[in-house]
């Protein structure tokens, strides 16, 4: 599999999207709710690039651990990682280097995340990256149930597209490695 990441290819949307799923689920408190065990509809907006539609994607505690795991190796990258709950309102405001621009973001997130949650992400790029100065994300999340038959924990589905694993693809080594290049 070639990977790129291209604010608008598939795949970039489908990082950018779980690593927000994680790091609203995940890295803002101890504290906070998993996501429950099962099959999860996401759908996610970036202003000014076509919708792909919702994915889905099945998962367990360890597919969670292993995005808060990810999310826990890129925080030596900021400066800046606020967070703060009030009920079931989660906000973000985080300063972080990724390439050669620094992107802040500031994002709230609402909902209990054991079924249902909405969340909206402004990130502010200096100097843009990829041509790109700021970017608008927002994105709806829902427990559908249980997974599919013949799925495993990680299984991402995307409209139009073959099904991949996040699990797999997160410790494939040339993932790991084309990662670190984007840095």
């Amino acid at each position: 599999m070639k990977l790129s990441f291209d604010i608008r290819s598939p795949y970039s949307l489908l990082i950018l999207g779980l690593a927000a799923t994680s790091l609203a689920g995940n890295a803002l408190a101890s504290d906070t709710p998993k996501r429950k065990s099962g099959l999860w509809e996401i759908s996610t907006r970036i202003e000014g690039v076509p919708s792909m539609g919702p994915m889905q994607q099945c998962i367990d505690q360890n597919t969670d651990n292993l995005m808060q795991e990810r999310a826990q190796k890129e925080k030596p990258n900021c400066s800046v990682m606020d967070t703060k709950q009030q009920g079931n309102k989660f906000t973000l405001h985080s300063v972080c280097k990724f390439e050669n621009t620094t992107a802040t973001t500031d994002a709230v997130f609402t909902g209990t995340f054991d079924s249902a949650y909405k969340g909206n992400m402004h990130t502010r790029y200096s100097p843009p990256m990829h041509g790109m100065s700021e970017s608008k994300m927002s994105m709806e999340a829902k427990w559908l149930g249980p997974c599919k038959a013949g799925q495993k924990p990680g299984d991402v589905i995307m409209p139009n597209m073959k099904g991949m694993n996040i699990n797999e693809m997160m410790n494939d080594p040339k993932f790991q490695e084309m990662m670190k290049k984007q840095k």
